[in-house]
C-alpha cells in the first residue's frame, strides 16, 4: 500500500468530521434518538404512568391526611415530569419547562430501635389494606422508578432525553426517602441498630487515603 501524505489524510478526516457534524445538525429533532435509547425511554415513561395510575387507586384508601397530601405532592410532580419526557422525546430539544426539585416537607429525623409489633400477613381483601400497606407500595413504586432511570441514562444517546432522565433520579432518591421517613415516623419502617461495640468497629474500619501520586 502507498504512503500517503499526512497533510491529505488530515483534509480528509476533517472533511468526514464536517459532512457528519452537518448531517447531525439537519437531522429531524424527532429522529436525534439510537434505537436502544427509545426501548429505554418508553420503559421509563411507561414507569411513570404506572406509578400515577398506582397513585390512583391507593389514594381512595389513604386514612391519615398526611400521607395523602404526600401522595397528591408526588403526584403533582411526577405528572409534570412525564409531560417534561413525553415533549423531550418527541422534540430531541430542550424543552419548554425544565425540570424542578422535588422538595419533601419530612424532617431528617430517625427513630432508630426496634419496638414489638403484630406480625405481618398478606390482606385477606381490599379492606384490610392500611395507610403501613400503601404507604409500602408507595415506597416501592419509587425506589423501583429511581433505579430503572439511573440504569437508562446511563445508555441513552440524546443529550436532552439523558440530561432529564438523570435529573429526575436525585427527585425520585427524595421521594423513596420522604415515604421512608413517613413509615419510619409510625412505626411502619423501624430500623434496628448494632450494639455500640459492634457499631464503633464498623465505622472505625477505614483509614484515610494518601495523596495519589501523579506520574
Amino acid at each position: 500500500m502507498p504512503n500517503q501524505n499526512p497533510n491529505v489524510i488530515n483534509q480528509q478526516m476533517q472533511q468526514q468530521q464536517q459532512q457528519g457534524t452537518q448531517l447531525s445538525e439537519n437531522m429531524p429533532p424527532n429522529k436525534s434518538h439510537g434505537g436502544h435509547e427509545l426501548f429505554d425511554a418508553h420503559e421509563v415513561i411507561g414507569g411513570v404512568i404506572g406509578t400515577l395510575d398506582q397513585y390512583e387507586l391507593y389514594n381512595q384508601h389513604i386514612q391519615d391526611q398526611q400521607l395523602k397530601s404526600i401522595l397528591n405532592r408526588q403526584k403533582s410532580f411526577l405528572t409534570e415530569l412525564y409531560n417534561i419526557m413525553v415533549e423531550t422525546l418527541k422534540t430531541g430539544q430542550k424543552p419548554s419547562q425544565s425540570t424542578s426539585v422535588y422538595h419533601m416537607t419530612e424532617s431528617n429525623d430517625v427513630m432508630y430501635g426496634l419496638t414489638p409489633s403484630t406480625p405481618k400477613k398478606p390482606a385477606g381483601s381490599v379492606n384490610e389494606l392500611k395507610d403501613e400497606n400503601i404507604s409500602g407500595f408507595m415506597l416501592g413504586q419509587v425506589k423501583g422508578l429511581a433505579s430503572m432511570m439511573a440504569m437508562t441514562a446511563l445508555e441513552m444517546t440524546n443529550p436532552v432525553m439523558r440530561r432529564v432522565t438523570a435529573d429526575s433520579v436525585p427527585n425520585l432518591i427524595e421521594m423513596s426517602y420522604e415515604m421512608f421517613l413517613y413509615q419510619n415516623r409510625n412505626g411502619y419502617y423501624q430500623v434496628a441498630q448494632l450494639a455500640d461495640q459492634d457499631m464503633t468497629h464498623m465505622v472505625d474500619s477505614y483509614a484515610p487515603a494518601p495523596p495519589p501520586t501523579l506520574n
